[in-house]
């Protein structure tokens, strides 16, 4: 992560630095004792800032037994605990893409709600590989919002790379299959397929995710290589719920959690990682292309810690 993004990353972070360390830190204040009731309020900091019910119990049962095994009495040694537990939980699984595929177009499947940040995840992606001289292709597999559609013209245009799209109300995988037909005619490294966004409880349209995969296999028997889950960061602990139940018919292979300027949710990062046990792969602070970037649990803790 480049200086620069780690100090816009800093900036952006404010409101869950504010609701969580902060707020963690004022907890100490006037304390002379690391009681029972300090835990118990930290506790509800923790939960408050959405890193979940599950993850603040056991982050602090841990600090509880350090305190007492380390007879600790300073709140800073306390404070450099919580930062390290929180590094330990996001550090967890390969937080790497590999865009490469062993043979043939390497194929990333993009899904999530409406409203996430989807189209946009997959244009940025797009314009980042064809920045760093990688041949892609893109499916407009969202054939249900004529918009989506449009939107990912506008990036094609702008990263300078060849689209594949439908009538609106087109077959969603015929557009997946043709896109990596194309690819593989063209020997293109990429193929990035952008998906309808989709409620979570709708069993039908979450079904159609996999029929596209199903077809794709047809032309790419390994495709998808990657799905990554567009999560909106804002939701806080329903973005946790989608994930969940995306994570029933597909295999998710990362997370690309956006949205994470200007809300004070940012936790839910800790709440995905320890509960889903799926990597962060990128994180997006803003509208910019370079305000969507590799995730880098040190850097992201590091960001959060740092007044």
């Amino acid at each position: 992560m480049a200086d620069g993004f780690f100090s816009k990353l800093k900036n952006r972070l404010g409101k869950t630095r504010t609701g969580l360390v902060d707020n963690v830190r004022s907890v100490f204040q006037g304390r002379t004792a690391l009681d029972d009731e300090l835990f118990e309020q930290i506790e509800e900091v923790l939960i408050q800032a959405d890193l979940g019910i599950d993850t603040a119990l056991s982050i602090c049962e841990e600090m509880r037994e350090a305190a007492r095994e380390q007879r600790l009495s300073d709140s800073d040694a306390l404070i450099e605990m919580l930062k390290t537990r929180l590094t330990t939980i996001l550090e967890q699984g390969n937080h790497t893409m590999n865009w490469a595929a062993p043979q043939g177009p390497h194929v990333t499947l993009v899904a999530g709600v409406n409203g996430a940040g989807k189209t946009t995840t997959t244009g940025k992606l797009a314009s980042k590989l064809s920045a760093d001289g990688r041949s892609v292709i893109l499916g407009a597999a969202d054939t249900f919002r004529a918009a989506a559609v449009e939107q990912l013209v506008v990036w094609s245009e702008r990263a300078n790379v060849p689209i594949i799209k439908h009538q609106e109300g087109a077959d969603p995988a015929a557009v997946a299959f043709d896109a990596a037909e194309a690819a593989t005619a063209r020997k293109l490294d990429n193929v990035i397929i952008d998906t309808a966004g989709r409620l979570h409880n709708k069993v039908n349209l979450m079904e159609e995710l996999g029929k596209i995969v199903r077809v794709m296999q047809k032309s790419i028997p390994e495709a998808p290589h990657e799905v990554l889950l567009v999560l909106d960061a804002t939701t806080g602990q329903n973005g946790l719920q989608q994930a969940l139940n995306f994570t029933k018919l597909i295999k998710v292979s990362g997370i690309v959690l956006t949205k994470l300027d200007g809300t004070a949710k940012g936790g839910i990062a800790f709440a995905i990682q320890q509960q889903l046990g799926i990597p962060i792969k990128f994180i997006g602070v803003g509208e910019g292309i370079d305000d969507l970037q590799p995730f880098n649990p040190t850097e992201f803790v590091e960001a959060l810690f740092q007044a």
